[in-house]
């Protein structure tokens, strides 16, 4: 019956991040049952006609669950308790139910969505940035002026629905169960005038605005701090309240991403960030710097 009540909790627990954590959470499970059960990935993917690779997306909880494949993998692990199984395959249906994000498949990248799922779930998050301003801290225009970097022929719709995405994202630091989010943002990222001086002061304002909200702490990491921990360049931590889930770290590319989730990886990149909290100016001395950039940019 331990299954059922990993089940339910994880149900529970996961309600506010939909579909993405309820897939970890059943891949998880599922590995925990193939392990105990002696069986190899290759005998699980040939229970049910799919590859190894395939068996790793499920574990990571990366693609969505046909019951039936999960149904088969429970026969082949042992689990006959038709309370077990009901439960396991409950979770498998609700995590194929669309999150909200779902109906903008169309400017959402298959390697970001997997992030807005874990980002709609997460009780804190935490970032470092050297180019711009945390998507999560961005005005409209600042972030509609990121966007055309580079795409400067990408049609207007989709510019417009890419910054619709990014502001119904902003919807996670506020209401109930506001998201703890905890910025370093390296001084480059505010003196780089994305979009032109005017954006640059509306985003500097909203800043002030925002910061001053219990939920909201931002570091600035100054030019005169020289060289810093994080070498490597910008990265996310993701912490989740379920102890079923990993701390995620996400690193974004160019044209994809990367999850880290093993414990050792999160721990490496949780010393860089409590490194650079130390290194970037106290949060106490964020307005005071803002408000002299604002004086800076009359």
């Amino acid at each position: 019956m331990a299954q059922v009540n990993s089940a339910a909790s994880a149900s529970a627990g996961a309600a506010r991040g939909g579909p993405t954590v309820l897939r970890i959470m059943l891949g998880a499970q599922l590995r925990r049952l193939r392990r105990d059960s002696g069986i190899t990935p290759e005998t699980a993917a040939s229970a049910i006609r799919a590859s190894v690779a395939k068996i790793s997306r499920i574990e990571l909880g990366r693609v969505g669950f046909k019951e039936r494949d999960v149904s088969d993998l429970l026969t082949l692990y042992g689990v006959v308790d038709p309370d077990e199984r009901a439960a396991l395959l409950g979770l498998a249906h609700q995590a194929n139910v669309p999150g909200w994000w779902h109906k903008y498949g169309d400017v959402l990248p298959g390697w970001f969505e997997f992030y807005v799922g874990l980002e709609e779930a997460a009780s804190i998050i935490r970032c470092f940035e050297l180019q711009f301003i945390p998507g999560l801290l961005q005005t409209a225009e600042y972030a509609r002026a990121v966007m055309m970097l580079g795409n400067a022929g990408r049609a207007g719709d989709d510019v417009e629905r890419r910054v619709d995405l990014r502001m119904r994202r902003q919807e996670r630091l506020t209401g109930d169960g506001a998201v703890t989010l905890w910025a370093v943002v390296d001084e480059a990222a505010l003196r780089r005038a994305i979009g032109g001086t005017s954006v640059m002061r509306a985003q500097i304002e909203h800043l002030l605005e925002i910061t001053r909200r219990p939920n909201v702490t931002l570091q600035v990491l100054p030019f005169d701090r020289g060289g810093h921990s994080a070498a490597g360049g910008p990265f996310t931590i993701l912490r989740f309240e379920p102890p079923e889930l990993p701390d995620v770290v996400y690193l974004e590319q160019l044209t994809s991403a990367l999850y880290l989730d093993k414990r050792e990886d999160a721990e490496a990149y949780t010393k860089v960030m409590n490194a650079i909290c130390v290194e970037a100016y106290p949060a106490s001395r964020t307005t005071a710097f803002l408000e002299s950039m604002l004086d800076e940019l009359r």
